[in-house]
């Protein structure tokens, strides 16, 4: 049997941690964990790992988008669905930008819960990453420190069978000159008059 899938669920309605647990339960292969605000969810994140998080976007004090933020900051694998009853465009953006998987609209159905956890477990984490642009000269640079990386790579791979073999060539003549040495040590230590 496989493991149980964790699911941290961040809401400050217990109604809704309710529900999740209800539709997500252990036959369906999900533990459900539910947390009233962004700071306990937190203090559970760093106290082990789950593997879906879904938040509330408005709940006192820290808000379900700036959850998100700190939760894909730390784990940036660690999937973030946001669900809310107050859906705006401005709300959708910043969530997308922090790099959830999902966004849901209250009210829930089980189908719209059971979807969402199977959908956002099975995507590859998405995570955002600054690019910063070069100028032609550090580009040119870069390029020229490519090439000489990738010849220095060559160079070992085909330098690779030979090194084994002087190594497997010169392991018996080394191992062989380390016992001369230490009978001759010995042998000396013998014949010195005490």
């Amino acid at each position: 049997m496989s493991a149980l899938r964790k699911i941290l669920v961040v809401d400050d309605d217990p109604v809704v941690g309710k529900s999740f647990n209800r539709v997500l339960s252990q036959d369906k292969g999900y533990v459900v964990i539910t947390a009233e605000n962004a700071a306990e969810a937190l203090e559970k994140l760093h106290e082990q790992e789950y593997d879906l998080v879904f938040t509330d976007i408005k709940m006192p004090g820290m808000d379900g988008v700036e959850l998100a933020e700190h939760v894909k900051a730390s784990r940036p694998w660690t999937p973030v669905v946001i669900i809310t009853g107050y859906g705006t465009a401005e709300n959708e953006v910043r969530a997308k930008a922090a790099g959830v998987s999902d966004f849901m609209r209250k009210p829930l159905s089980p189908e719209m819960i059971e979807e969402s956890a199977a959908h956002a477990l099975l995507q590859p984490a998405l995570t955002v990453v600054p690019t910063l642009q070069a100028s032609p000269v550090e580009q040119s640079q870069v390029e020229v420190l490519e090439e000489k990386s990738n010849f220095r790579n060559i160079a070992l791979f085909l330098a690779a069978p030979f090194i084994g073999l002087a190594y497997a060539v010169m392991l018996p003549l080394v191992g062989t000159g380390m016992l001369v040495w230490m009978g001759a040590q010995a042998l000396m230590k013998k014949s010195r008059p005490e």
